[in-house]
């Protein structure tokens, strides 16, 4: 069994705890918080080793009542790799922990990528992770942008890429970001960063990405215009897109015109915190115009990473392909609709 560790319990590690305590080849030793919140207790109530990531801070955590197991670099020890999903910024801080006990360490997309060996998308570029010490989980928006344009540039070839992003303004929890009644060029300099991140994981891709902050905190939205090499019909790329793993085509039929209709689809059909692991693209909005194609998708910015980061695991430690892990990955955790 491999031994992870989660550094960061909240957003984003709450949820790569969760999926690895579920896959059969995994076992999760432990987790590390800043502070005895809610989070910390809600990982002692699951059965997860709690570890405090601030020595100096481990007596609030007696204070309050919240069992600790040790310290981060005893579960950085522990463990045969380690989940690193602290704020931005973070992660550049931890990476010497991480070398000192000679642990290979993921990181996600807010850190930088020349902090890495390699950034990282399952479906993209799986096997360069292998024997890495230190790879980037990409971010939610290019983790979607590269799901999309894998089966694109292998079917069809991409000649170019231009993508609009309407961005949410923070996470439901995030009540201190925004805009709170506004619609922003966020940045007003173009291209956005989202485009060069794209091109860590296809580096000849020739992508253009602008940026819209919008008041809400459900999804992102991405308007997306794909001119291919050749010229295929709308209908074989809705069956291409359908065939993919970890897309969902929304059709008509299911009536859901935007991001509160997806997330109210999902937690309706029982995925933990509502989590919308896939893209979804609405199959309406699939449509060719020569060889330019256009579509709509949605990207759920708490979640869409989750399944990268097990299969990152893997890939790292090179004990599966791309196809077999992503197979089990999502086997374990109950993607698909």
């Amino acid at each position: 069994m491999i031994q992870v560790a989660v550094n960061g319990y909240g957003t984003i590690g709450k949820r790569v705890a969760d999926a690895v305590a579920k896959q059969p080849d995994m076992e999760l030793v432990g987790v590390a918080k800043t502070r005895p919140n809610h989070e910390a207790e809600l990982a002692v109530e699951k059965g997860y080793p709690l570890y405090a990531a601030i020595e100096e801070r481990i007596d609030s955590f007696d204070e309050a009542g919240v069992e600790l197991a040790g310290t981060v670099d005893e579960l950085v020890d522990a463990a045969d790799i380690v989940v690193d999903a602290c704020p931005s910024g973070i992660g550049a801080e931890n990476k010497s922990l991480y070398d000192a006990h000679e642990t290979p360490a993921l990181y996600q997309g807010g850190e930088d990528a020349e902090l890495v060996d390699v950034s990282f998308n399952a479906r993209s570029n799986f096997a360069r992770a292998e024997g890495a010490d230190h790879v980037r989980v990409v971010s939610c928006n290019t983790t979607g942008l590269s799901r999309l344009l894998a089966p694109l540039q292998e079917s069809y070839g991409v000649e170019k890429a231009r993508v609009t992003l309407v961005r949410r303004g923070g996470d439901p929890s995030q009540s201190g970001r925004g805009p709170i009644n506004d619609v922003l060029p966020n940045p007003i300099t173009l291209p956005s960063h989202h485009g060069p991140d794209v091109n860590t994981i296809f580096p000849e891709l020739s992508i253009d990405t602008l940026g819209l902050k919008v008041p809400a905190t459900l999804m992102h939205t991405h308007s997306v215009n794909v001119t291919l090499e050749s010229t295929p019909d709308a209908d074989e790329v809705r069956e291409l897109l359908a065939a993919e793993d970890r897309t969902f085509l929304i059709e008509p039929s299911y009536d859901i015109d935007g991001a509160g209709a997806l997330k109210e689809f999902a937690m309706d059909r029982g995925r933990p915190r509502g989590d919308i692991w896939e893209n979804c693209i609405w199959a309406e909005s699939i449509s060719m115009a020569g060889n330019d194609l256009y579509l709509f998708q949605a990207i759920h910015q708490e979640s869409d990473v989750v399944p990268e980061n097990v299969d990152a695991i893997r890939a790292v430690l090179g004990i599966a392909d791309a196809e077999e892990s992503i197979a089990t990955t999502n086997d374990a955790i109950g993607l698909g609709f």
